[in-house]
């Protein structure tokens, strides 16, 4: 009962966020200052929400895989896979949204001199590694345990990803201050509601992909099970 008030809840907010950013929210930047299409600056408000709930899953990743090691249940594994494959979904999408926006504001999809470009994709190989890994060894104790090693050691790229653009900014723009030089992060007034709107939705998204993989991942397990004591 309570999973379909959640799903329920992110369709309803997605559908709002959607109708927001194409109809009523504003262009986050000074249309005069704008490289390209001002309404193209819009993906924005789905590109910020997008990357954060990447950061975000990766996170569970690694607290899940923290607590694999201690405790040796499989659900956090299963909690980790999870999450891992739903920050790469997240995490593609930021690469994609962000190039579609860079094609308009630098004209060129992919800027290799960027740092946060980098960084993402830096990021997004690493899990896509875990996965891989996890794929690699058929053993489940010790692809386990693999795979808890590499969800730690593996989230050290989330804030070198997240704090690239405080060290070293280019071209992709400061969105959560500090940023250097004083310049960027002054989000406030309409433009943060409408923003918060998404990050509710693309939270709630990240969240409902993840129940609902956790669930397949645990019928999965009893079938296999079930195989096996048949087997037996």
């Amino acid at each position: 009962m309570r999973k379909k008030i959640l799903f329920s809840l992110t369709a309803a907010l997605i559908l709002i966020s959607i109708y927001v950013v194409f109809f009523v929210a504003k262009i986050p930047i000074d249309p005069g200052q704008a490289a390209g299409d001002p309404n193209n600056f819009k993906i924005f408000y789905f590109h910020v929400p997008i990357a954060i709930s990447a950061y975000l899953s990766f996170a569970v990743v690694f607290v899940a895989s923290i607590l694999y090691l201690r405790s040796k249940q499989q659900k956090w594994d299963i909690i980790a896979l999870s999450a891992a494959e739903v920050g790469v979904i997240f995490a593609l999408l930021t690469l994609l949204s962000g190039s579609i926006w860079g094609k308009s504001a630098w004209n060129a999809y992919w800027a290799s001199w960027d740092v946060r470009l980098n960084t993402s994709l830096v990021l997004l190989l690493i899990y896509l590694a875990y996965l891989m890994v996890r794929q690699a060894v058929e053993e489940p104790e010790k692809r386990a345990r693999l795979s808890a090693v590499f969800g730690i050691v593996g989230f050290i790229s989330v804030p070198v990803s997240f704090l690239s653009v405080r060290f070293y900014a280019r071209q992709h723009p400061c969105v959560v201050g500090p940023c250097p030089s004083g310049q960027g992060g002054g989000i406030g007034g309409e433009v943060l509601i409408f923003l918060l709107i998404n990050f509710a939705a693309f939270f709630l998204l990240a969240a409902s992909l993840m129940l609902q993989r956790i669930d397949n991942e645990k019928m999965k397990e009893k079938i296999n099970e079930l195989k096996r004591a048949k087997n037996l």
